[in-house]
């Protein structure tokens, strides 16, 4: 009959599916250390026992496309690799060593902490009246106007009041003259369209312009910019509220928005009770955590997004658009 002594292999499961969270040492076959435990060994590396139920939890990290005797045979190779190392380290007394143990206790605060956020964002539900005022909100906030535009940009002014010449004989012809000479390598291929925009996120001259023409009008003189002269048909407009979709399409996302909210209310709420002390440590002032990215790890299929769908997001990845750090329009 197999029997077992453990101690942490848990850890070893992690860094086979996600993150190195590794706190192997030896579960060694010790009859006078027996445990109950009616799960069936499903691997057992010189008497270190592999239940069925901790291979099964190593599997399911796998993603779907993964999910194949190859995959599953490669996760078993290395999980028994990891299980000879660890043995070779006990044997090596490296088990005993402070900064070994340290991480050990860390890896089982870090299994933990992820355990507890798996826990909130499984079971934490909003209620519909939550969902219902902060779906309120957004549209109360969506004040002014989106545009639906095209453009053709192009280097100098001359070149500007040429097109407008062409487009005063034939306003159809602006997607043709778009493709054919702008500028701007993304919309130009669109015929000069750049979607549904929010004014706030083009540059002041763009903006100015646009919100000065009527539905199916053009510039009568061109409109320059830090990336060139502009010349802007707009097509459409709208109140920025109009753009939301409905309560029930938005369900899921204001869902999200709504436990990520809770889950770090509820971290900060735990702060400010604990008594928290950094003896010998220089005091700084903490790196905040990005937005929608909990500090600990709840499951990558539960984290929620700050992505707007398609609806509420207006295309401004082409154009005239206000310069940011993390993506500088194109000229």
């Amino acid at each position: 009959m197999l029997t077992r002594s453990r101690k942490t292999l848990f850890g070893a499961a992690l860094c086979l599916a996600a993150a190195f969270a590794i706190s192997a040492c030896s579960k060694k076959a010790d009859a006078s250390a027996a445990e109950p435990d009616k799960s069936k060994p499903a691997l057992i590396v010189n008497g270190t026992v592999v239940t069925q139920a901790e291979l099964d939890m190593l599997l399911r990290q796998l993603p779907p496309q993964r999910e194949n005797p190859a995959a599953r045979q490669h996760i078993i190779d290395n999980l028994t690799t990891q299980i000879l190392a660890s043995q070779e380290a006990v044997k090596k007394g490296l088990d005993k060593k402070p900064e070994v143990q340290n991480q050990i206790e860390m890896t089982k605060t870090t299994v933990l902490a992820q355990s507890y956020a798996h826990d909130f964002f499984t079971n934490y539900k909003p209620t519909d009246a939550d969902l219902q005022t902060a779906y309120d909100k957004m549209k109360a906030d969506a004040t002014g106007n989106q545009y639906h535009a095209r453009h053709i940009l192009v280097k100098t002014e001359d070149e500007a009041k040429a097109i407008i010449a062409k487009l005063k004989k034939d306003p159809n012809a602006f997607g043709d003259l778009a493709k054919a000479q702008s500028q701007d390598p993304v919309s130009k291929v669109k015929g000069g369209d750049l979607g549904w925009f929010d004014a706030k996120m083009m540059v002041p001259e763009f903006t100015a312009a646009v919100a000065k023409l009527d539905k199916g009008k053009f510039t009568q003189e061109p409109v320059k910019t830090n990336f060139g002269y502009h010349v802007i048909f707009l097509d459409d407009v709208r109140p920025a509220a109009d753009a939301i979709p409905s309560f029930e399409q938005m369900k899921p996302t204001l869902t999200q928005r709504a436990t990520q909210e809770q889950w770090k209310k509820m971290l900060e709420g735990l702060k400010a009770q604990a008594k928290i002390e950094t003896p010998g440590i220089e005091q700084s002032k903490p790196a905040q955590p990005a937005v929608g990215m909990p500090p600990v790890g709840q499951p990558t299929s539960a984290q929620p997004t700050a992505v707007q769908p398609a609806a509420v997001q207006p295309d401004i990845s082409t154009g005239p658009r206000k310069p940011v750090e993390e993506s500088k329009p194109k000229s």
